[in-house]
Formats: structure tokens, sequence, C-alpha cells
């Protein structure tokens, strides 16, 4: 595991889970952090003016990183999280972009509800977790990449077997069962809810990449993560989080994006 990647998952356990919030922003972020949760504003005083009231009212913080990955400078994590013996749960799902000293310098994340059952039995977040055939990463990001831009962009659904497994295809939706056939019917429905407009990130270590884009729910604006395990060239297993993009004069920041 590089250095990046240990700073980033510091900069969630030492600064959220152990409350220690200015000591680990000063220590793993570079000359800026531009941030991008639209409720936090940039740089280190945003993040301790966010995270600290956050610690004092959530004191019981079970937070546990599911999943990483490292590509270049960017990097992604799929998280959960309890309060307060699990008064609430969440997924959060984040990317980070770093400079050459391996300090994080900017922040973009999508965080949705926890759920334990989905149609097939599966929850949010269980799975593989174990980051296999490097090798195949730039072919795997490429699969991926083809997918959103021809099938879920460009609307070609009639194409999506070239991308999804038909014997193998886990979901972990909180609305769609296992296997390809669902995920077609809501590929080729005419009125789907979730368009998508565009690729805005795409990070991958060999079997494992992970998305961020712009989407519409129902006409509305949205963030959308899906994150993808790859075997033998086609996907295999799906997770996902999503979460509106609040108005424009509720940000903080420069925007989701």
């Amino acid at each position: 595991m590089g250095q990046k990647l240990e700073n980033a998952k510091s900069l969630y356990l030492e600064g959220i889970r152990d409350g220690n919030a200015r000591e680990a922003v000063t220590k793993y972020t570079g000359d800026r952090y531009t941030q991008h949760s639209t409720g936090v504003r940039d740089g280190i005083e945003g993040f301790v003016e966010f995270f600290e009231p956050f610690i004092e009212r959530n004191p019981k913080r079970d937070i546990q990183i599911i999943r990483a990955i490292e590509d270049g400078q960017y990097l992604f994590l799929h998280v959960y999280q309890s309060l307060n013996d699990g008064e609430s749960q969440w997924i959060t799902t984040d990317f980070f972009d770093t400079d050459e000293n391996d300090k994080i310098i900017e922040h973009w994340d999508v965080i949705a509800p926890h759920a334990e059952q989905t149609p097939s039995g599966h929850s949010k977040i269980d799975g593989p977790t174990e980051v296999t055939d490097l090798e195949k990463t730039d072919a795997n990001k490429e699969l991926v990449r083809n997918l959103i831009r021809d099938v879920l962009i460009g609307g070609n659904p009639c194409n999506i077997d070239n991308y999804i497994s038909g014997d193998t295809y886990i979901q972990h939706n909180v609305d769609v069962p296992d296997g390809l056939e669902h995920f077609k019917s809501l590929a080729l429905a005419e009125e789907k809810p979730l368009n998508y407009q565009e690729i805005v990130l795409l990070v991958g270590q060999g079997n494992f990449v992970a998305t961020l884009c712009r989407a519409t729910w129902g006409g509305e604006p949205y963030a959308q993560v899906d994150i993808f395990r790859v075997e033998d060239g086609l996907i295999v297993e799906h997770w996902d989080n999503a979460e509106p993009v609040p108005p424009q004069k509720e940000w903080t920041n420069s925007g989701k994006f």
C-alpha cells in the first residue's frame, strides 16, 4: 500500500473516527485542500469547522474502510460508518487527488444510508475486498469506461453483454436483484429514472474500478458512484451510492464535481 493511500485512510480514521480533526487534516493534506462535499468549506479550517461539531454530536463512531483503490495520483475509499451504536449508518464513497508529496489536495464524496438487505440477500458493502489482477488494471478501466459511455450515456443497451457477465452478476443495489437480466430490464426501460451524463472520475486498480458520474434522477441532478469488480474481462459484481446535488445557493465551496 502506498503512502498516499495510507494518508487518505489516516485522515478518515485519525481525524474522524478518533476525533483528531485538526491534527489529521493538517498532517495529511497539502498546500491546498479543495473540497467538493458541498457542506464543507475548502481548506483545513473548513474541515475543522465541519468535523469538530460532528465529532461532538456523535461521540460513538465506528468507521470501517471496506475497499481501497490507488490509481496514480488518485485514490478511492469505500467506507461504512455507524454512529452512536447504530443510531445512523452510512456508506461514504470518497475520491481523493494527491500531490507530489502524497498529501491530499482535493476530495469528492457521495454519501447515502446503509442497507443491510438487498433483494438478493446481500448488503450494500459485503463481498470481496482484495485487489487482484494488477496487470489487468488498464483493460478493466477501459471496460468500465466503455460500459458507461456506450450503454449508460450512449443509449445502446443492446451492447450490455459486451461488458457484464451473463453467468455471474452480483448486485448490491438496494432495489435490483442479482443477474444481468434485471439490469437489462432497467437499462432498456424507456422511462428509466436514472440517466448518466458524464464520467467525472474513474479510478481503478486490478479487479476493482470506481466511477463518479454526473447524473440525473427523475430529472434532478445527482452524483452517482459505481464500484465494479471485473473477472476475466467482464463485470461480475456491482456496488453503488447516489446523492442528490443540492441547489447552488446551499454550497459552501465550488460544488459537487
